[in-house]
């Protein structure tokens, strides 16, 4: 390795952002000149692109909407007709939040609230999930929990955790439509615990959901606590900046306003029409040329900052959802995507950095400097040296050590974890994203696989209705193979025992005998 012109490449590359005091240093990407110089005419089509989304244009025509998360940080840019709404629901956070803080509004069983519930799935949970883990203070005004799946389990878990506690705590029910399954269950399943403890539901309850939704009509008629919109230009996987994002950041007292100006701050530096000069076009051609265009490498996340452990989830949805994508735009099958995972630095190099350097070389790595240790002073751990210099040590050893055995890695580096950087680096990602997206000429807007797993599983709990019908017809147990035909599932006698099994494992009424080996071999009754 020549430091001499590794020093030279990195100066040649380093981006540094000084309003944000951010830096991102691709200069460890083996991409050429030639390559950047191939792309040029690509990156111009995508900055008219990323333009034209700004400006109203079409993003998604399955759904016939636009994308606008950037106005959400900056009201100016959107039409005259949202702006109003973008202004309005800040307002009314903000307000609602001092009002629940101060005690106005409080519960009927308790002077103030003093936790939060949040139930939802995806962009509806993993954005708040990160914000929280990342801002909250050591000691907020309400503490939080999520219910972000339809385990019963882990329900359970949350709830009995909250316990005595349900009486002040304030849930926060977040679906764009009303009928995401995860979420009506985990709403309906808190609402059953809050009728078994004589607590009123409604009073405790507050919707973030599109207005004219079936959660929307739910809240009206049974007069809930309050409700927030969503905006069907804001995409799950892009709605932190929302109210689905902003409230429970809010209600924990993060300073949103601070949020948003540090996105807004990214977002202008992110439209520079020029590769050097803009660091989203910066990671979108370190993407483009580890995986050459076809996302042959996986993505993996190393923050050196326990706070962002939940980063690289966060951003396994925003690009894994926007990239991975079957079909380009022009209706050619092209399996496009690029896979993330990760966890934390330097928790990593006693898990799985042994693989990342001596193992398949089928990924790139970033990793996240954070320049300022903690606040406060720092005892020194050994001579001339503190824990915060041990991890910032490790970390540029380890970006060394990947280096010297050919694995590539961006290092983005931040003052320290806050509000303003961490909305600028949410901002990032969402316009690197975007800017691939064009690149290699995928729709990073819709996900059709995610509507085909949804109806798969609906299809699955039709067959459950129906198996659940003809047992409860017959008097007397039935082959499996019988019950899958009689089901009007004949080809299906798979699924048809998974279900089965199922039901019978949670005591649901269903008896399986016979050989668990062989399962065709079974018969299924119902009790």
């Amino acid at each position: 390795m020549n430091t001499k012109k590794l020093w030279q490449r990195y100066e040649k590359w380093l981006y540094y952002h000084e309003g944000l005091d951010l830096y991102l240093d691709v200069s460890r990407m083996r991409f050429d000149d030639a390559l950047v110089k191939t792309l040029k005419s690509k990156f111009e089509k995508a900055f008219k692109h990323m333009e034209a989304l700004e400006g109203g244009a079409i993003a998604n025509p399955d759904e016939n909407r636009m994308v606008g998360h950037y106005w959400l940080r900056d009201p100016d840019r959107a039409p005259s007709q949202l702006k109003k709404e973008i202004v309005d629901t800040l307002n009314e956070i903000e307000a609602f939040v001092q009002k629940v803080h101060d005690g106005t509004i409080h519960p009927p069983e308790a002077p103030k609230f003093t936790d939060i519930l949040s139930v939802g799935i995806g962009g509806s949970a993993l954005g708040p999930e990160f914000v929280s883990e990342a801002l909250a203070p050591d000691f907020p005004p309400m503490a939080i929990y999520f219910i972000d799946n339809t385990d019963p389990a882990g329900i359970d878990r949350v709830l009995n955790r909250l316990k005595d506690r349900l009486k002040s705590t304030l849930i926060v029910i977040t679906s764009k439509s009303g009928g995401t399954p995860e979420t009506r269950n985990g709403m309906l399943e808190v609402k059953h615990v809050y009728e078994q403890q004589g607590l009123h539901f409604p009073s405790h309850a507050v919707a973030i959901t599109v207005p004219g939704s079936k959660m929307d009509e739910l809240e009206r008629i049974e007069g809930w606590l309050a409700e927030f919109p969503m905006f069907d230009w804001v995409g799950g996987r892009t709605s932190e900046m929302s109210a689905v994002g902003l409230l429970s950041a809010s209600l924990l007292g993060i300073d949103i306003r601070s949020l948003l100006a540090g996105a807004k701050e990214m977002d202008a530096a992110t439209r520079v029409p020029d590769i050097k000069g803009n660091p989203a076009a910066l990671l979108a051609l370190a993407w483009y040329a580890a995986g050459n265009g076809k996302g042959e490498k996986d993505m993996v996340m190393l923050p050196y900052k326990d706070s962002l452990l939940l980063f690289s989830r966060y951003l396994q949805q925003l690009v894994m959802e926007s990239l991975g994508k079957e079909k380009d735009l022009d209706g050619k099958t092209v399996h496009q995507g690029i896979a993330v995972y990760g966890n934390k630095g330097s928790t990593d190099q006693h898990a799985y950095v042994q693989q990342l350097r001596e193992g398949i070389p089928n990924f790139f790595a970033t990793f996240i400097e954070v320049l300022e240790d903690r606040q406060g002073e720092s005892i020194e751990v050994e001579p001339e040296a503190t824990s915060g210099d041990f991890l910032s040590g490790l970390l540029m050893g380890t970006q060394q050590a990947l280096y010297e055995n050919h694995r590539d890695s961006i290092t983005i580096t931040i003052p320290q974890v806050n509000p303003r950087n961490v909305g600028a680096l949410i901002a990032l990602y969402e316009r690197a994203v975007g800017l691939y997206a064009s690149l290699v000429n995928i729709n990073a807007y819709h996900q059709p696989g995610v509507e085909a797993g949804k109806k798969a599983a609906a299809s699955v709990l039709d067959l459950q209705r129906r198996v659940l019908a003809t047992l409860k017809n017959e008097d007397r147990p039935l082959e499996l193979t019988v019950l899958a035909e009689k089901a009007g599932a004949a080809d299906n006698i798979e699924t048809v025992y998974k279900i089965v099994r199922h039901l019978a494992a949670n005591h649901r009424g269903i008896t399986l005998q016979g050989d668990r080996t062989k399962p065709s071999s079974l018969s299924v009754s119902a009790q």
